[in-house]
């Protein structure tokens, strides 16, 4: 009783499609084929966006700068900080 014949996956497929109807069972497989084609494109977009963000970490900030030819900008010193007296 281990293994089930070809007879018997017979019988059982008449029984599905005899409670079921045709109609039913073909309506059951597009709607699976549908959710299994929409799990896919949901996981190669997220795998994507994952690429994406990675990349974007990757890439070194650009800093803008401006040159005016003839002028001189100096930087202020950076502050001190005041020694506390203990």
């Amino acid at each position: 009783m281990g293994s089930f014949s070809i007879w018997h996956w017979l019988v059982v497929l008449a029984i599905v499609v005899v409670i079921f109807g045709t109609k039913k069972l073909r309506n059951i497989g597009s709607d699976l084929g549908g959710a299994i084609k929409n799990f896919k494109d949901s996981m190669k977009t997220e795998g994507e966006a994952k690429q994406e963000e990675a990349a974007k970490q990757e890439e070194p900030k650009k800093i803008e700068s401006r040159v005016v030819e003839g002028e001189v900008t100096a930087r202020k010193p950076a502050r001190k900080t005041a020694k506390k007296k203990a």
